[in-house]
């Protein structure tokens, strides 16, 4: 089952958002040490994908114009219009923090990375979903976490999850057919490193240290993918 891998890792954020909940109600100075405490690693790890990169201009590049085309179709309002919408369906249960925020905050965080693509190749290619069930166990872990701090809307997170990690085990075979194996992890290894600026920026809005709309970022990581076909057939 070409989908088996990206249905657990999907099916073990919710159950980690879940569960997650059932610390939904410890202290308020708690909550404010517990968030400044997570958006604090989040950062450290957004560095660490950061520093991945071989291309530092593709980033920058990537970044400038993928904002600009951000902030040009308000992505950021649309997400948390869309956010709201599912906030009147739940009414007085989703009391802490917005569905918009756990669920762009989280689905960030779960998409962004080589684990996602890797294993969804591998699920495609081999039907081999270790790597994806790996991913799994380590996103269910911080979906508990965020689940605690961010609400609910960490739970819808598994949507764009399945959707991405699906559609690349699909299209497995499509892709290993007309993408050299270097051009890939080109793109892989600047994607990973344009989205750890992203999940940076992630860790600071959650520290309260800033309020960068983070979804007007998310066209950045297609122009990681024009960039890297542009400067490829130069490497």
């Amino acid at each position: 089952m070409v989908l088996l891998g990206s249905f657990l890792n999907a099916l073990l954020i919710i159950i980690g958002a879940l569960f997650g909940r059932l610390f939904k109600n410890i202290p308020e100075s708690m909550q404010q040490t517990v968030m400044s405490i997570i958006g604090l690693v989040v950062a450290v790890l957004g560095i660490q994908m950061g520093l991945e990169s071989n291309n530092f201009i593709i980033i920058v590049i990537s970044l400038i114009i993928g904002t600009v085309i951000g902030e040009w179709l308000d992505l950021d309002g649309k997400f948390n219009r869309f956010g709201i919408f599912i906030e009147s369906l739940f009414g007085k249960r989703a009391q802490k923090g917005t569905i918009a925020e756990g669920f762009v905050t989280a689905s960030l965080i779960f998409v962004i990375g080589s684990m996602g693509i890797i294993g969804a190749l591998d699920s495609g290619l081999r039907n081999d979903h270790n790597v994806l069930i790996t991913k799994g166990i380590i996103d269910g872990f911080m979906s508990i976490i965020l689940g605690s701090t961010l609400g609910i809307g960490v739970l819808l997170s598994a949507i764009p999850v399945f959707i991405y990690q699906g559609t690349i085990a699909l299209f497995a075979g499509v892709i290993s057919t007309y993408i050299p194996s270097d051009a890939l992890d080109l793109f892989i290894k600047e994607m990973t490193a344009t989205g750890g600026i992203m999940i940076l920026a992630i860790g600071l809005n959650i520290a309260g240290l800033t309020k960068i709309r983070i979804a007007n970022l998310l066209p950045a990581i297609l122009m990681v993918g024009i960039l890297v076909a542009i400067v490829f057939p130069f490497q």
